[in-house]
């Protein structure tokens, strides 16, 4: 591996409907690099994945969200599916720690339904980035600049498209966290009033 991230820490923010490989794959390049991998939820236990809308795997929630500290991981993941991202982003407490990162200009990467999260969290505006199609809309009337490449690198910030993209998506991926925090990761100047200054916890 050409990133050493040993010491490192990563949050990888998920729920139940998570897409398998856009979880399990990042998690295992992640480990093989060197990382701690962490699975944080609002969900205890175990949470359970799809794969291309079909049952798949379930995984152990390493660390439940409301015992998580933002503070303590040095990047965050968001894996797609539908279900999962839509569940985060109705989470209040999810919500801020997702912001929590950008507050702090630590590298995220999300991959195809992922950004929902970051829509939410308000901070998208003015980012380059990609997602899974019908998303495009979304991130647009968010401030986002959309383009629809395999993945997009802005700043610390990771995005691509779908399962196929993975490869592409974890190499950057841990280019960025290797790199460490970035001043232009950041939420938005522009963030609407119910979302500045929240705290976590």
């Amino acid at each position: 591996m050409e990133h050493d991230l040993k010491g490192i820490k990563v949050a990888i923010l998920a729920e139940n409907g998570f897409e398998e490989d856009e979880l399990l794959k990042p998690r295992e390049a992640l480990k093989e690099a060197g990382a701690q991998a962490d699975v944080v939820s609002p969900s205890e236990g175990k949470i359970k994945g799809e794969k291309q809308s079909k049952p798949g795997r379930s995984v152990k929630v390493d660390v439940p969200l409301e015992q998580a500290n933002p503070g303590e991981y040095d990047a965050l993941v968001l894996p797609g599916g539908v279900q999962n991202p839509d569940k985060l982003r109705l989470n209040e407490k999810a919500v801020r720690f997702v912001r929590s990162f950008f507050d702090e200009h630590k590298p995220v990467a999300a991959i195809c339904h992922g950004p929902w999260t970051l829509i939410e969290a308000d901070v998208v505006k003015g980012r380059r980035m990609t997602s899974w199609p019908s998303l495009k809309t979304d991130l647009r009337n968010a401030g986002a600049e959309w383009v629809d490449e395999q993945v997009v690198v802005d700043n610390g910030l990771v995005t691509s498209r779908k399962p196929d993209d993975i490869p592409a998506f974890t190499a950057k991926m841990i280019e960025e966290i290797a790199e460490g925090r970035h001043e232009g990761q950041k939420t938005s100047e522009f963030a609407s009033p119910a979302s500045v200054g929240r705290g976590v916890g």
